[in-house]
């Protein structure tokens, strides 16, 4: 009975220090986004992060956590408008092939061009 029971109290232990883990690292990574604090006092709140971890958490939690989550906020908007950016920049260039393969249909159909012009056309396109 006793190894039941000791096995629950190390999974709660573990989940205990993972979380505390967890709160330390995100913590340590709000200092290093924030621009508005000096590096002087990053430093101070690491080191008291090493000496009295708990407290200082506590207190970071208290006194900057409004911040923290407008930092989180803003670094999860500005990545999610960078990759964003880049599906479009990505399906710009396929558009793009679409559009050029179009064109070169309809110059085909018009009889402006021959269909070896076409062919070159369209495998110019899809290369890019």
């Amino acid at each position: 009975m006793g190894g039941f029971w000791d096995f629950i109290a190390w999974m709660f232990w573990i989940f205990v220090f993972v979380a505390y883990l967890m709160v330390i690292f995100s913590i340590i990574g709000d200092l290093f986004r924030d621009d508005k604090l000096n590096g002087w006092l990053k430093a101070v709140w690491i080191l008291f992060l090493i000496f009295v971890p708990f407290l200082t958490a506590l207190v970071y939690l208290i006194a900057r956590g409004n911040g923290m989550q407008k930092r989180s906020i803003a670094q999860a908007q500005e990545l999610r408008s960078a990759q964003d950016a880049y599906i479009r920049q990505t399906a710009g260039s396929g558009a793009s092939a679409a559009d050029d393969i179009a064109k070169a249909k309809t110059l085909l159909d018009s009889g402006a061009i021959t269909q070896a012009e076409f062919d070159h056309l369209k495998a110019k396109a899809l290369a890019v």
